[in-house]
């Protein structure tokens, strides 16, 4: 009889343990932020939802790296340098060919993130997130690894204050690495004369133990937006979902969404 009871004492629990998993799955939200700020003032023009939360940066971190790459000579023009893939550098099909800087911001390729990266060196790489401080400051992810789901992190509200400093002659680089950086960077046309520049970023959040959770996916679209070059406001979208995506990455969901609804957005201010 006690060796039943204990029998129905674990098949409850583990009843039970399943049912507070799936519902725990089912009581996870998307986390959502759109923020838009004047440039000149850098007061918020639009605000909504979790802005003050911070996630890894993923590829927005292109922009902060295509500044570093400029200010420190490794990034010459909007052609060069020009590498070539080498088998050792891994990943899709897409990033095996040679890539220049615009290439690399909107085809976004990974690998030539992080030869910039190896070639600035961790002390230089280190100094430059310190001087523009970067989110919270976390290197300890590594030279090459920092800002792609591991110790970097940053906020939405923190995107658009960077850029703001960025776009203002804040950031201390050189006036050549504001120019180049900002020469690279995606146009995408929007509605009512506006342009979009912009950077997208995908990945996953991670689980307690450190596993990326494929149930979480998360993307960013951060840049700035001008029309008739009278006035320019600065944005950043991110969303962390609840769900799989299949097809093109999150981020590009999320561009486009912005995209859309961009000229509706922009009648409030």
């Amino acid at each position: 009889m006690a060796f039943r009871n204990s029998l129905l004492l674990a098949f409850s629990l583990g009843i039970t343990a399943a049912f507070l998993d799936c519902a725990s799955a089912e009581a996870a939200e998307p986390i959502r932020c759109t923020v838009i700020i004047d440039e000149d003032s850098g007061e918020p023009l639009y605000r909504q939802g979790a802005c003050d939360q911070g996630f890894y940066p993923q590829s927005t971190f292109k922009l902060p790296l295509a500044m570093m790459g400029y200010d420190a000579g490794i990034l010459t023009d909007a052609q060069n340098p020009r590498w070539k893939y080498q088998a050792k550098f891994g990943g899709p099909e897409r990033v095996r060919k040679d890539v220049d800087p615009v290439i690399w911001e909107k085809d976004s390729i990974v690998w030539y993130s992080q030869e910039i990266a190896r070639k600035l060196g961790s002390k230089a790489f280190a100094d430059y997130i310190q001087r523009f401080g970067y989110g919270n400051r976390d290197v300890s992810g590594g030279l090459t690894e920092a800002w792609l789901m591991s110790s970097l992190k940053i906020s939405a509200d923190q995107q658009v204050q960077f850029i703001r400093r960025f776009l203002t002659g804040g950031l201390p680089i050189s006036e050549h690495a504001v120019d180049m950086t900002a020469a690279v960077i995606p146009h995408f046309p929007a509605g009512d004369g506006w342009d979009i520049q912009g950077k997208t970023g995908s990945g996953w959040l991670r689980d307690k133990a450190g596993k990326v959770d494929y149930d979480r996916p998360l993307g960013w679209f951060v840049g700035w937006a001008m029309k008739d070059e009278r006035r320019r406001v600065i944005f950043a979208r991110l969303l962390v979902d609840t769900k799989r995506y299949k097809g093109d990455p999150i981020s590009f969901v999320v561009r486009d969404g912005l995209i859309r609804e961009f000229p509706k957005l922009a009648e409030g201010f």
